[in-house]
Protein backbone atom coordinates (compact mmCIF):
# COMPACT_ATOMS: atom_id res chain seq x y z
CA UNK A 1 0.00 0.00 0.00
CA UNK A 2 0.51 3.67 0.34
CA UNK A 3 -0.58 7.57 1.01
CA UNK A 4 -2.96 8.85 -1.44
CA UNK A 5 -4.05 12.44 -1.16
CA UNK A 6 -6.84 14.11 -2.29
CA UNK A 7 -7.58 17.49 -3.88
CA UNK A 8 -11.53 19.08 -4.72
CA UNK A 9 -11.72 19.59 -8.48
CA UNK A 10 -12.52 23.30 -7.52
CA UNK A 11 -9.40 23.95 -5.97
CA UNK A 12 -7.14 22.76 -8.82
CA UNK A 13 -9.74 24.99 -11.10
CA UNK A 14 -8.69 28.08 -9.40
CA UNK A 15 -5.08 27.21 -9.57
CA UNK A 16 -3.49 24.72 -11.44
CA UNK A 17 -0.67 25.03 -9.84
CA UNK A 18 -1.95 23.40 -6.60
CA UNK A 19 -2.18 20.02 -8.57
CA UNK A 20 1.44 19.76 -9.69
CA UNK A 21 3.22 21.40 -6.05
CA UNK A 22 1.29 18.59 -4.26
CA UNK A 23 2.81 16.28 -6.91
CA UNK A 24 6.07 17.64 -6.20
CA UNK A 25 5.84 18.14 -2.50
CA UNK A 26 4.41 14.42 -1.64
CA UNK A 27 6.52 12.90 -4.41
CA UNK A 28 3.44 11.58 -6.23
CA UNK A 29 4.04 8.56 -8.28
CA UNK A 30 0.25 8.01 -9.95
CA UNK A 31 -1.70 11.37 -10.84
CA UNK A 32 -3.41 12.48 -13.68
CA UNK A 33 -7.10 13.84 -14.83
CA UNK A 34 -9.19 14.99 -18.16
CA UNK A 35 -6.57 16.28 -21.09
CA UNK A 36 -7.84 19.57 -20.51
CA UNK A 37 -6.30 19.50 -16.82
CA UNK A 38 -2.88 19.42 -18.72
CA UNK A 39 -3.87 22.20 -21.04
CA UNK A 40 -4.98 24.15 -17.61
CA UNK A 41 -1.40 23.68 -17.03
CA UNK A 42 0.23 24.53 -19.83
CA UNK A 43 -2.10 28.15 -19.52
CA UNK A 44 -2.01 29.18 -16.02
CA UNK A 45 1.45 27.76 -14.44
CA UNK A 46 4.00 30.34 -14.93
CA UNK A 47 7.79 29.61 -15.88
CA UNK A 48 8.77 31.00 -12.15
CA UNK A 49 6.04 28.78 -10.89
CA UNK A 50 7.63 25.79 -13.10
CA UNK A 51 10.96 26.09 -11.34
CA UNK A 52 10.08 25.35 -8.36
CA UNK A 53 8.81 22.31 -9.23
CA UNK A 54 10.18 18.65 -9.18
CA UNK A 55 7.90 15.97 -11.13
CA UNK A 56 10.47 13.42 -11.63
CA UNK A 57 8.99 10.79 -9.19
CA UNK A 58 6.06 11.17 -11.57
CA UNK A 59 6.08 7.55 -13.45
CA UNK A 60 2.12 7.56 -14.57
CA UNK A 61 0.37 10.80 -15.78
CA UNK A 62 -2.82 9.26 -16.73
CA UNK A 63 -5.11 11.11 -19.34
CA UNK A 64 -8.38 10.45 -19.54
CA UNK A 65 -12.38 11.09 -19.27
CA UNK A 66 -12.19 12.79 -23.04
CA UNK A 67 -10.48 12.60 -25.77
CA UNK A 68 -6.89 13.14 -25.25
CA UNK A 69 -4.94 15.81 -27.98
CA UNK A 70 -1.18 14.74 -28.96
CA UNK A 71 -0.75 18.80 -29.29
CA UNK A 72 -1.32 18.93 -25.40
CA UNK A 73 0.86 15.98 -24.71
CA UNK A 74 3.79 17.29 -26.34
CA UNK A 75 3.52 21.02 -24.90
CA UNK A 76 2.89 19.70 -21.41
CA UNK A 77 6.06 17.63 -21.53
CA UNK A 78 8.42 19.94 -23.25
CA UNK A 79 7.31 23.02 -20.82
CA UNK A 80 7.15 20.90 -17.93
CA UNK A 81 10.99 19.03 -19.12
CA UNK A 82 12.83 21.15 -16.91
CA UNK A 83 10.83 20.13 -13.98
CA UNK A 84 11.47 16.57 -14.72
CA UNK A 85 8.56 15.68 -16.38
CA UNK A 86 8.70 12.60 -18.83
CA UNK A 87 6.90 12.13 -21.43
CA UNK A 88 7.06 8.07 -21.20
CA UNK A 89 5.34 8.69 -18.18
CA UNK A 90 1.59 9.39 -19.89
CA UNK A 91 -1.00 6.52 -19.58
CA UNK A 92 -3.83 7.08 -21.88
CA UNK A 93 -6.74 5.24 -20.58
CA UNK A 94 -10.42 5.03 -20.46
CA UNK A 95 -13.29 4.30 -18.01
CA UNK A 96 -16.71 4.43 -16.86
CA UNK A 97 -17.78 4.16 -12.97
CA UNK A 98 -20.16 1.42 -14.45
CA UNK A 99 -16.76 -0.31 -15.26
CA UNK A 100 -15.51 0.48 -11.65
CA UNK A 101 -13.64 2.96 -13.28
CA UNK A 102 -10.76 1.68 -15.72
CA UNK A 103 -11.60 -0.13 -18.62
CA UNK A 104 -8.18 0.19 -21.16
CA UNK A 105 -5.38 1.73 -20.67
CA UNK A 106 -1.56 1.84 -21.26
CA UNK A 107 2.13 3.51 -21.59
CA UNK A 108 2.20 6.12 -24.48
CA UNK A 109 3.50 4.33 -27.80
CA UNK A 110 4.17 5.46 -31.61
CA UNK A 111 0.98 2.63 -31.91
CA UNK A 112 -1.37 4.55 -29.96
CA UNK A 113 -1.26 7.59 -32.80
CA UNK A 114 -3.78 7.06 -35.78
CA UNK A 115 -3.77 10.03 -38.58
CA UNK A 116 -6.78 9.73 -40.41
CA UNK A 117 -8.85 11.53 -43.40
CA UNK A 118 -11.66 14.13 -41.80
CA UNK A 119 -13.87 13.62 -44.63
CA UNK A 120 -14.39 9.94 -44.07
CA UNK A 121 -14.19 10.31 -40.45
CA UNK A 122 -17.31 12.72 -39.84
CA UNK A 123 -18.72 9.76 -42.14
CA UNK A 124 -18.25 6.97 -39.44
CA UNK A 125 -15.23 5.49 -41.40
CA UNK A 126 -11.43 5.09 -40.50
CA UNK A 127 -9.48 6.43 -43.27
CA UNK A 128 -5.33 6.36 -42.60
CA UNK A 129 -4.60 9.35 -43.88
CA UNK A 130 -1.76 9.98 -46.83
CA UNK A 131 0.63 12.51 -47.19
CA UNK A 132 -1.97 14.11 -49.97
CA UNK A 133 -4.44 14.73 -47.26
CA UNK A 134 -4.63 18.52 -46.16
CA UNK A 135 -7.65 17.65 -43.71
CA UNK A 136 -6.45 15.16 -41.02
CA UNK A 137 -6.80 14.83 -37.57
CA UNK A 138 -4.30 12.89 -35.14
CA UNK A 139 -6.27 10.50 -33.08
CA UNK A 140 -4.14 8.89 -29.76
CA UNK A 141 -5.61 5.76 -28.20
CA UNK A 142 -6.90 5.16 -24.89
CA UNK A 143 -5.04 1.89 -24.52
CA UNK A 144 -6.08 -1.73 -24.44
CA UNK A 145 -8.60 -3.79 -22.63
CA UNK A 146 -7.61 -4.96 -19.39
CA UNK A 147 -7.70 -8.36 -18.93
CA UNK A 148 -11.04 -10.26 -18.54
CA UNK A 149 -12.31 -7.27 -20.03
CA UNK A 150 -14.24 -7.33 -23.72
CA UNK A 151 -14.68 -4.50 -25.83
CA UNK A 152 -17.42 -4.55 -29.02
CA UNK A 153 -18.03 -1.48 -31.46
CA UNK A 154 -21.52 -1.92 -32.14
CA UNK A 155 -24.16 -0.12 -34.49
CA UNK A 156 -25.89 1.68 -32.09
CA UNK A 157 -29.19 1.50 -34.55
CA UNK A 158 -28.72 -2.15 -35.64
CA UNK A 159 -26.94 -3.26 -32.60
CA UNK A 160 -24.52 -5.36 -35.34
CA UNK A 161 -20.84 -5.36 -35.11
CA UNK A 162 -19.18 -2.43 -36.70
CA UNK A 163 -16.66 -3.46 -38.96
CA UNK A 164 -12.81 -2.91 -38.49
CA UNK A 165 -12.82 0.76 -40.14
CA UNK A 166 -16.08 2.09 -38.96
CA UNK A 167 -16.83 4.09 -35.67
CA UNK A 168 -19.30 2.80 -33.27
CA UNK A 169 -20.44 2.64 -29.81
CA UNK A 170 -18.25 1.06 -27.11
CA UNK A 171 -19.97 -2.04 -25.79
CA UNK A 172 -17.96 -3.51 -22.77
CA UNK A 173 -17.92 -6.96 -20.62
CA UNK A 174 -16.41 -7.90 -18.05
CA UNK A 175 -16.38 -8.97 -14.13
CA UNK A 176 -16.39 -5.44 -13.07
CA UNK A 177 -18.84 -4.44 -15.05
CA UNK A 178 -21.92 -3.85 -12.74
CA UNK A 179 -25.19 -5.49 -13.90
CA UNK A 180 -27.49 -3.05 -13.33
CA UNK A 181 -28.48 -0.07 -11.81
CA UNK A 182 -30.37 0.33 -8.07
CA UNK A 183 -34.07 0.63 -8.66
CA UNK A 184 -34.16 1.43 -11.98
CA UNK A 185 -35.02 -2.12 -13.85
CA UNK A 186 -35.81 -0.15 -17.18
CA UNK A 187 -32.31 1.35 -17.14
CA UNK A 188 -30.79 -1.56 -16.13
CA UNK A 189 -32.13 -3.60 -19.26
CA UNK A 190 -31.61 -1.21 -22.12
CA UNK A 191 -27.73 0.07 -20.76
CA UNK A 192 -26.38 -3.24 -19.17
CA UNK A 193 -27.81 -5.81 -20.62
CA UNK A 194 -27.37 -5.22 -24.20
CA UNK A 195 -26.94 -8.15 -26.60
CA UNK A 196 -25.49 -8.07 -30.20
CA UNK A 197 -27.92 -8.72 -33.13
CA UNK A 198 -25.35 -10.51 -35.19
CA UNK A 199 -23.90 -12.69 -33.03
CA UNK A 200 -26.23 -13.33 -30.13
CA UNK A 201 -23.12 -12.54 -27.56
CA UNK A 202 -23.89 -10.61 -24.33
CA UNK A 203 -24.59 -9.09 -21.63
CA UNK A 204 -22.86 -6.01 -22.70
CA UNK A 205 -23.14 -2.06 -21.13
CA UNK A 206 -23.89 0.22 -23.43
CA UNK A 207 -21.67 3.35 -22.83
CA UNK A 208 -23.11 5.65 -24.99
CA UNK A 209 -19.13 6.39 -26.10
CA UNK A 210 -18.23 6.68 -29.43
CA UNK A 211 -15.09 4.73 -30.79
CA UNK A 212 -13.48 2.07 -32.96
CA UNK A 213 -10.35 -0.13 -32.58
CA UNK A 214 -7.16 -0.60 -34.35
CA UNK A 215 -4.70 -3.39 -33.47
CA UNK A 216 -6.20 -3.84 -30.55
CA UNK A 217 -5.80 -0.45 -29.35
CA UNK A 218 -9.23 1.67 -28.46
CA UNK A 219 -9.61 4.99 -29.87
CA UNK A 220 -12.61 7.13 -28.30
CA UNK A 221 -13.84 9.69 -30.64
CA UNK A 222 -16.71 11.19 -28.18
CA UNK A 223 -20.18 10.94 -26.72
CA UNK A 224 -23.10 9.03 -29.07
CA UNK A 225 -25.73 12.02 -27.49
CA UNK A 226 -23.00 14.66 -28.01
CA UNK A 227 -22.88 14.31 -31.81
CA UNK A 228 -23.59 17.22 -34.06
CA UNK A 229 -25.28 16.18 -37.59
CA UNK A 230 -25.51 18.86 -40.22
CA UNK A 231 -26.08 17.80 -43.74
CA UNK A 232 -25.26 14.27 -43.12
CA UNK A 233 -21.66 14.89 -41.92
CA UNK A 234 -21.43 13.76 -37.88
CA UNK A 235 -19.14 16.70 -36.27
CA UNK A 236 -17.76 16.06 -32.87
CA UNK A 237 -18.30 19.29 -30.61
CA UNK A 238 -15.06 18.09 -28.60
CA UNK A 239 -13.29 19.08 -31.88
CA UNK A 240 -15.66 22.57 -33.02
CA UNK A 241 -14.58 23.73 -29.17
CA UNK A 242 -11.09 23.13 -29.55
CA UNK A 243 -10.75 25.49 -32.54
CA UNK A 244 -12.95 27.85 -31.11
CA UNK A 245 -10.96 27.88 -28.11
CA UNK A 246 -7.83 28.65 -29.76
CA UNK A 247 -9.64 31.26 -32.23
CA UNK A 248 -8.66 34.12 -30.24
CA UNK A 249 -6.26 35.17 -26.71
CA UNK A 250 -9.89 35.96 -24.61
CA UNK A 251 -10.79 32.22 -24.90
CA UNK A 252 -8.93 28.75 -24.16
CA UNK A 253 -9.25 25.16 -23.54
CA UNK A 254 -12.59 24.01 -21.60
CA UNK A 255 -14.24 27.09 -22.00
CA UNK A 256 -16.33 26.61 -25.06
CA UNK A 257 -19.48 24.27 -25.17
CA UNK A 258 -20.90 23.27 -29.09
CA UNK A 259 -23.98 22.20 -29.80
CA UNK A 260 -26.73 22.20 -32.20
CA UNK A 261 -30.50 23.42 -31.94
CA UNK A 262 -33.40 22.66 -34.92
CA UNK A 263 -34.37 25.81 -36.71
CA UNK A 264 -36.92 25.45 -39.29
CA UNK A 265 -36.33 21.76 -39.52
CA UNK A 266 -32.42 22.21 -40.42
CA UNK A 267 -29.93 21.98 -37.36
CA UNK A 268 -28.43 25.01 -36.39
CA UNK A 269 -24.66 24.68 -35.10
CA UNK A 270 -24.13 27.32 -31.54
CA UNK A 271 -20.95 27.65 -29.73
CA UNK A 272 -21.22 29.38 -25.87
CA UNK A 273 -17.78 30.02 -25.00
CA UNK A 274 -16.37 31.71 -21.91
CA UNK A 275 -14.36 34.82 -21.65
CA UNK A 276 -11.20 34.48 -19.81
CA UNK A 277 -11.36 36.37 -16.66
CA UNK A 278 -8.14 38.75 -17.92
CA UNK A 279 -10.52 40.87 -19.64
CA UNK A 280 -12.89 43.18 -18.53
CA UNK A 281 -16.56 42.00 -19.37
CA UNK A 282 -17.86 45.00 -19.33
CA UNK A 283 -16.15 46.66 -21.85
CA UNK A 284 -18.17 49.24 -24.30
CA UNK A 285 -16.90 50.23 -27.58
CA UNK A 286 -15.86 53.43 -28.63
CA UNK A 287 -17.63 55.57 -31.70
CA UNK A 288 -14.34 54.20 -33.73
CA UNK A 289 -15.13 50.89 -32.65
CA UNK A 290 -12.09 50.13 -30.27
CA UNK A 291 -12.62 48.07 -27.30
CA UNK A 292 -12.69 50.38 -24.23
CA UNK A 293 -11.44 48.93 -20.71
CA UNK A 294 -13.51 50.37 -18.05
CA UNK A 295 -11.58 48.78 -14.29
CA UNK A 296 -9.07 47.17 -12.36
CA UNK A 297 -6.40 47.40 -15.43
CA UNK A 298 -8.51 44.27 -17.41
CA UNK A 299 -7.58 43.80 -21.36
CA UNK A 300 -10.03 45.34 -22.90
CA UNK A 301 -12.81 43.05 -24.54
CA UNK A 302 -13.91 43.74 -28.45
CA UNK A 303 -16.94 41.34 -28.00
CA UNK A 304 -17.39 41.92 -32.39
CA UNK A 305 -13.50 40.24 -33.16
CA UNK A 306 -13.84 37.13 -30.98
CA UNK A 307 -17.51 36.58 -32.32
CA UNK A 308 -15.74 36.90 -36.24
CA UNK A 309 -12.60 34.78 -34.67
CA UNK A 310 -14.70 32.51 -34.00
CA UNK A 311 -16.79 32.22 -37.00
CA UNK A 312 -13.82 32.05 -39.20
CA UNK A 313 -11.63 29.54 -37.42
CA UNK A 314 -14.87 27.28 -37.38
CA UNK A 315 -15.73 27.64 -40.98
CA UNK A 316 -12.11 27.10 -42.14
CA UNK A 317 -11.27 24.13 -40.23
CA UNK A 318 -14.60 22.50 -40.54
CA UNK A 319 -15.99 24.11 -43.20
CA UNK A 320 -19.56 24.77 -41.42
CA UNK A 321 -21.12 27.55 -40.84
CA UNK A 322 -21.89 28.76 -37.24
CA UNK A 323 -25.28 29.68 -36.77
CA UNK A 324 -25.11 31.83 -33.30
CA UNK A 325 -22.24 32.92 -30.94
CA UNK A 326 -23.02 33.80 -27.42
CA UNK A 327 -19.96 34.81 -25.06
CA UNK A 328 -20.10 34.53 -21.49
CA UNK A 329 -18.51 35.34 -18.32
CA UNK A 330 -16.27 32.75 -16.79
CA UNK A 331 -17.92 29.77 -14.86
CA UNK A 332 -21.60 30.21 -17.10
CA UNK A 333 -21.04 27.30 -18.93
CA UNK A 334 -22.48 24.61 -16.96
CA UNK A 335 -19.69 21.27 -16.01
CA UNK A 336 -19.63 18.27 -13.55
CA UNK A 337 -17.38 18.44 -10.84
CA UNK A 338 -14.88 17.58 -12.64
CA UNK A 339 -15.15 19.87 -14.96
CA UNK A 340 -16.23 18.58 -18.24
CA UNK A 341 -18.75 20.24 -19.91
CA UNK A 342 -22.28 19.48 -19.66
CA UNK A 343 -23.47 20.29 -23.17
CA UNK A 344 -26.80 18.88 -22.58
CA UNK A 345 -27.46 21.53 -20.24
CA UNK A 346 -25.91 24.48 -21.67
CA UNK A 347 -28.30 23.86 -24.72
CA UNK A 348 -31.26 23.46 -22.35
CA UNK A 349 -30.08 26.99 -21.07
CA UNK A 350 -29.58 28.75 -24.31
CA UNK A 351 -32.70 27.26 -25.42
CA UNK A 352 -35.20 28.30 -22.14
CA UNK A 353 -33.33 31.47 -22.32
CA UNK A 354 -31.46 31.41 -19.02
CA UNK A 355 -27.68 31.34 -20.24
CA UNK A 356 -26.34 34.52 -18.48
CA UNK A 357 -25.32 36.37 -21.82
CA UNK A 358 -22.89 38.88 -21.60
CA UNK A 359 -24.35 42.62 -21.59
CA UNK A 360 -27.07 40.74 -19.66
CA UNK A 361 -25.45 41.12 -16.02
Amino acid sequence: GGPCYLMPPVSFLMRPIRWLRAISRYRATISGGPNFAYDLCIRRITPEQRDTLDLRSWDVAYNGAEPIRPETMNRFAALFAPSGFRPTAFHPCYGLAEATLLVSGGSLNPGMFQTVQINSYEKNRVVPASAADQKVRTLVASGHALDDTKLAIVDPDSLTTCAADEVGEIWVSGPSVTKGYWNRPEETERICRAYLKDTGEGPFLRTGDLGFLKDGELFVTGRLKDLIIVSGRNLYPQDIELTAGQSHPALGPASCAAFSVDTDGEERLIITAEVDSRYHTTARHSPEGKAVSHANGRLPLDVDGVVRAVRKAVAEEHDVRVHTVVLLRPGRIPKTTSGKVQRGACRAQFLNGTLEKLGDE
